[in-house]
């Protein structure tokens, strides 16, 4: 990794507003002249979403097939990159995950895991038991595809995939694995640029028009007069949400506080910069340096939080698991689907792995889990856009929950590391850096 993410935790700690270019510039990203403000992916999906809703109700049928062809074209690219997105990221990230610092890697990377897993299952766990009940009235049944009910497109386009999605994720992990046991080479080296390639593809393609497709589904749920039955299911789905983040995160530092012997509650206050940082730029990799120095205040050695916080920023996804999970199960209510219990655990482990490789974008996590949503629990492609829609409006709580997590695995690793921590470890031993 490049060694400027050193002078990024040291230099940028006290700039919240300048962490995504530090972070960027960590990564290995060149930093070109300074950029003016845009207009960010979450203003534009909330406008996309007004306009579709006080549009659907006067716009005429001609004119909304526009709309619905380019959403059935970019539907069909998205089922065709999504293969190619799992092979992208996941083998080089299982590849990377081989190499590092040893016993020190492992044991984050396994803790890591088992927390996002934790956080999953108890998503699962409260969505099964109070979704039921609280989606009892949302008619039930009754959200029919979209593209299907509302208006018909001009022309349609198949996009068949190169291979199916769990082909995709057991040749991701038979090459991923397979990387680790071989010296690093032109293979690997080529693998981490199509990593490259796929990032590039959802930044400059699916994230800019991710707004418009958004805009053509709301706009057909208007037109099809579901759309009061989607905002009401949504809004009660977010408050649940944030009450389960603030319940992991007291979970999470009562397990730091025992292991620290300290007050849970001082070490989650000390965290707020950084919790409130990551709201402001919904990227674990844009908070790292004010992670870090947060992290340093509730007395944890430098040398642990200078490693683990850029490497939780990768794998450590326990609040987008926690979202994810939990629209999954919303959405399949309202839908009508059957909540297979045993299939929603398999996603929840299967969705911990797939976390490690999100991609550094916004919205990259919920891109990254399109596919174990449609393999594992059968979304089509109208409900793997209801599930961008509802991840992106709260993105940033989601984000604010993994890097504050990030914080209690580092406080962790200081206790099991005690005593055995000399010198530095440098965070250069550490995979490959994406924010989320």
């Amino acid at each position: 990794m490049n060694s400027n993410l050193d002078s990024a935790v040291d230099s940028a700690a006290e700039d919240p507003a300048a962490a995504r270019g530090a972070a960027d510039s960590a990564a290995g990203t060149p930093s070109a002249a300074p950029r003016r403000p845009r207009f960010g992916l979450l203003p534009r999906i909330l406008v996309a979403i007004v306009l579709a809703i006080g549009l659907g109700l006067v716009m005429p049928e001609s004119i909304a097939r526009v709309f619905t062809t380019f959403n059935g074209i970019f539907s069909g690219f998205l089922g065709f990159l999504i293969p190619l997105i799992i092979v992208g990221l996941v083998t080089p990230a299982i590849a990377e995950l081989g190499r590092g610092a040893g016993k020190m890697l492992a044991a984050t990377t396994g803790i890591a895991y088992l927390s996002t897993v934790l956080c999953g299952l108890f998503a699962l766990g409260i969505s099964l038991v109070l979704l039921p009940r609280m989606l009892d009235g949302a008619s039930i049944g009754t959200l029919e595809n979209p593209e299907d009910s509302a208006i018909a497109t001009y022309f349609d386009i198949e996009i068949p995939p190169v291979f199916d999605v769990m082909t995709a994720l057991v040749l991701s992990f038979c090459l991923g694995i397979g990387l680790t046991l071989v010296k690093k080479g032109a293979l690997q080296e080529s693998f981490e640029q199509l990593r490259t390639i796929i990032v590039r593809i959802i930044e400059a393609m699916i994230v800019p028009l991710l707004p418009l497709y958004i805009f053509g589904m709301f706009l057909g749920l208007t037109m099809n007069g579901q759309i009061w039955t989607v905002i009401g299911t949504f809004l009660a789905v977010v408050l649940l949400v944030f009450a389960m983040t603030v319940v992991v995160l007291l979970a999470q530092y009562g397990v730091a506080g025992l292991a620290m012997g300290k007050n849970p509650l001082r070490m989650l206050g000390r965290m707020l910069p950084a919790y409130m940082t990551a709201l402001g730029t919904s990227s674990s990799a844009a908070t790292i340096p004010v992670t870090v120095e947060c992290t340093k205040r509730n007395g944890i050695p430098d040398a642990i939080a200078d490693f683990v916080i850029p490497l939780g920023a990768t794998i450590h996804l326990a609040g987008s698991t926690l979202k994810i999970t939990t629209f999954a199960v919303a959405i399949m209510i309202v839908t009508g689907m059957e909540l297979n219990v045993p299939a929603l655990l398999g996603f929840v482990f299967m969705l911990g792995i797939v976390m490690i490789a999100a991609p550094g974008v916004p919205g990259g996590a919920i891109m990254a889990a399109a596919g174990v949503l449609s393999s594992i629990l059968g979304f089509d492609e109208a409900a793997v856009g209801l599930m961008i829609a509802a991840y992106i409006a709260i993105d940033s709580f989601g984000t604010a929950t993994n890097v504050t997590g990030d914080g209690a695995i580092a406080a962790v690793m200081g206790r099991l590391s005690r005593g055995r921590v000399s010198g530095d470890l440098s965070v250069d031993e550490a995979p490959h850096v994406q924010g989320v």
